[in-house]
């Protein structure tokens, strides 16, 4: 199944109009003719079945037949990122994450990140890619980048846990999750978190976390923490 992307389309839709890129790809890529069927989701939930009323190479439009509102997950998991060094191991992550599932993605700037700014309308489109090539219907929140110092402050709701590499007491994670229950995660950078920054977490009840015997990157880090939950709630 071909999956198509568009935040406007809602349940109340009838007609739809793609875009000179999609109209393209379904007219020239897909050879889809009127009366062919496509699929499209809006990134929050609805799978809509429509069929090809114009088969236009710029401007294809197709007639919405059928929608369904896909289940939500019983978790919300939330993964806290510091930005890689390297760019494209982050967008890995974050195409690696969407498939695997995830909710929501903050990158967080800390005391030892070497990289501060971020692109996030390049990160958005991953996830759009991701979303489309998984047949997943909910497109993930992606959050502006901000601080430790500010992220922590927040008020959060279920468990919270930091993922860092210090010689202290930590739980293993995948000991401490539990099914259907809210998740917050922090993944730190390339030089770990400062411990400062571990103080300040434990402070806010992050629990400390190892995600395994051996030393991790950040992006890989990212998606064993992602895995251990999806695998937790299977």
């Amino acid at each position: 199944m071909q999956l198509f992307y568009n935040p406007e389309i809602t349940e109340h839709t009838t007609e739809f109009t793609f875009d000179k890129e999609e109209s393209r790809h379904i007219a020239k890529v897909l050879r889809k003719s009127v009366g062919d069927q496509v699929h499209i989701t809006n990134g929050k939930g609805w799978l809509f079945t429509a069929e090809i009323s114009n088969s236009n190479i710029n401007k294809c439009t197709a007639l919405v037949v059928s929608k369904t509102l896909q289940p939500k997950k019983y978790y919300n998991l939330h993964l806290a990122v510091a930005p890689t060094k390297m760019n494209d191991r982050y967008e890995w992550f974050l195409e690696k994450a969407t498939e695997i599932g995830i909710d929501t993605i903050t990158p967080i700037i800390c005391d030892h990140s070497e990289r501060k700014v971020v692109k996030l309308e390049r990160f958005l489109r991953i996830l759009q890619s991701a979303m489309k090539q998984s047949l997943n219907c909910y497109l993930p929140e992606l959050h502006e980048a901000i601080s430790f110092s500010e992220f922590i402050d927040q008020d959060f709701e279920g468990d919270l846990f930091i993922a860092h590499c210090e010689e202290t007491d930590r739980k293993s994670l995948k000991q401490q999750l539990k099914p259907k229950t809210d998740i917050t995660i922090l993944i730190g950078p390339e030089g770990d978190f400062s411990s400062k920054e571990i103080e300040k977490a434990l402070e806010n009840n992050f629990i400390p976390v190892t995600l395994g015997d051996t030393r991790l990157r950040t992006e890989t880090a990212a998606i064993v923490a992602c895995h251990s939950v999806s695998f937790t709630n299977e």
